[in-house]
């Protein structure tokens, strides 16, 4: 694999510690190169450095700060509960929020599981697998093999998601789905709060309906 091949050339060495016996990740700094991915802080480059191989997961767990969800907005987000609703349903602010990351064994990907309290009504768990392959080097997948291409990249103060166009994977074909029949553009990102806290940002536009949601997010480690 392209991105296995080149995390073994010598000037790929770690750049932040570990325990013992933890694995490190070469495969979000090869997607972004060495240049931005200097420019990351620290405590940015530790998160995507490690490997969640053999049985290892980390949990992060915060508050919602701030949602916002348009009428259509819910209305997609609803229809979207079919491919394991990977959309925010509530709005709900100051409520607790948990995320764990672990290894997608098939792949050697991550999956990314989100956990969102309500006031009223059961808790909205929301699935994915990070999977680093396709024309951007990474792809986020959800249910019935739905998935985005994702463009990884730096902000002023973290890293940032961007989609890059949606596909449907059936048959060992990779079909993709037309703009106006996707959810929209998405940007993701993860800025450094400092003391071990970080903040996660999700803001997504469709062409025509406009912005969909935005949601920001505010977590610490809590066990690894």
């Amino acid at each position: 694999m392209a991105l296995a091949r080149l995390a073994e050339r010598p000037e790929f060495t770690p750049s932040v510690t570990f325990p013992e016996g933890e694995l490190y990740d070469f495969r979000f700094r090869v997607l972004l190169g060495e240049e931005a991915w200097h420019r990351l802080p620290e405590a940015v480059r530790a998160r995507f450095s490690h490997r969640y191989a053999g049985g290892r997961t980390v949990a992060y767990a915060g508050i919602v700060d701030e949602i916002r969800i348009s009428l259509p907005g819910l209305v997609v987000s609803r229809l979207v509960r079919l491919l394991g609703g990977p959309l925010p349903m509530s709005r709900d602010t100051g409520v607790p929020t948990v995320v764990t990351v672990t290894e997608d064994v098939p792949t050697g990907g991550q999956v990314w599981s989100r956990l969102f309290a309500r006031r009223k009504g059961f808790p909205q768990v929301i699935h994915s697998a990070k999977r680093f392959s396709g024309p951007t080097g990474l792809e986020e997948v959800v249910g019935f093999n739905i998935g985005m291409a994702l463009a990884v990249g730096v902000s002023d103060t973290g890293i940032t998601f961007t989609s890059r166009g949606y596909f449907w994977q059936v048959l060992g074909r990779r079909i993709p789905v037309p703009a106006l029949l996707t959810p929209g553009h998405l940007v993701v990102t993860h800025e450094d709060g400092g003391a071990g806290t970080f903040r996660f940002t999700l803001r997504l536009v469709h062409p025509v309906l406009g912005e969909l949601v935005h949601q920001v997010a505010s977590y610490r480690e809590a066990v690894r």
